[in-house]
């Protein structure tokens, strides 16, 4: 279908789009790096191959896949005199975001069971998590959202239009929905699906198993309730950081009509926080990934050193010209 959008949250072209276009640029870089830098830690530090730390190095390329999918058209977007999108490229964007977003809520649900088992389980935990149901893991935490999603737009693809004017800043599936000239029941009643399965049973399984944690950490000592508590610390704060960007992402995803101060906000909220945080969340809380990033930097300065040194003692040639 050869039809463009219109995305009308965007102020005219002049300063204040310049501001948010350079603000959005630096945090998109900051957010690349950072997430690149956590991906490349746990790569190449073998301490750090186990089951909890491959299962965030994967929430960290989900946040690279989640901003690269977006920000770069919102950036074009701040400074064209006309910002729209074609219905393809808004149809993939519907489908990135989303992937994102529910291999995020996955992910993090696996890694609450991975709590879950290491702290009410200790003695069993290789036995449980062996490298087959980690590699399970991941298979189901990506692939299942991937092919619902995948259902989702080709579902939406198929209904006619009858408007080309989306109040975002980018593409979301309900806004294309509403859009059509008729109202699908097998939409509708697919996104309750949808929902079932990518949130409400994976906010359940979160909850149960810290539920269940805190039952275990109540009847432990002191020093096991302080050991529990800086383990699972970080994932709880990603967690609730990113169920908060959702929620606000969703309740602001029913009004067509709001501020363009609240798309911004609230696409900041949705697509750069939560990946822009978490390694923060991450590298400031995990005493292993500190660990790993400093013995990585000692080992770059020791390299620098070292070839500093052999420059120096290299003998210097002089040629004599007679």
């Amino acid at each position: 279908m050869n039809f463009t959008f219109l995305l009308t949250a965007y102020e005219p072209p002049g300063p204040v789009n310049n501001g948010v276009f350079v603000l959005t640029f630096i945090l998109f870089c900051l957010t690349i790096f950072l997430n690149l830098v956590l991906v490349f830690v746990i790569y190449v530090d073998s301490n750090l191959h186990k089951p909890m730390y491959i299962l965030l190095f994967n929430l960290a390329v989900n946040g690279l896949v989640g901003c690269t999918s977006v920000c770069p058209k919102v950036m074009e977007n701040l400074i064209k005199v006309v910002p729209d999108i074609t219905h393809e490229g808004c149809l993939l964007q519907v489908f990135f975001i989303n992937v994102h977003a529910a291999s995020a809520y996955a992910i993090l649900t696996a890694m609450a069971y991975d709590r879950y088992v290491s702290i009410c389980k200790p003695l069993q935990y290789y036995s449980i998590m062996t490298p087959f149901k980690v590699k399970l893991l991941l298979v189901i935490v990506n692939l299942i959202p991937i092919i619902l999603l995948a259902i989702q737009v080709f579902i939406t693809s198929s209904l006619p239009l009858c408007g080309y004017i989306i109040n975002k800043l980018f593409c979301d599936n309900l806004a294309i929905v509403n859009l059509s000239c008729v109202r699908s029941a097998v939409s509708n009643l697919y996104g309750i699906v949808i929902i079932s399965i990518l949130v409400v049973l994976p906010l359940v399984l979160v909850v149960l198993s810290y539920i269940r944690i805190l039952i275990v950490c109540l009847k432990a000592s002191k020093d096991s309730q302080k050991k529990a508590f800086s383990t699972c610390a970080p994932h709880l704060i990603t967690f609730i950081n990113f169920s908060t960007a959702s929620l606000f992402s969703v309740i602001y995803n029913r009004y067509s009509v709001v501020s363009r101060e609240v798309n911004i906000i609230s696409s900041a909220a949705f697509i750069l926080f939560p990946p822009l945080l978490n390694p923060f969340i991450y590298g400031i809380r995990t005493k292993e990934i500190k660990t790993a990033i400093r013995k990585i930097l000692r080992g770059r300065v020791s390299a620098w050193s070292n070839e500093i040194a052999n420059l120096k003692s290299k003998p210097v040639m002089v040629l004599n010209i007679t």
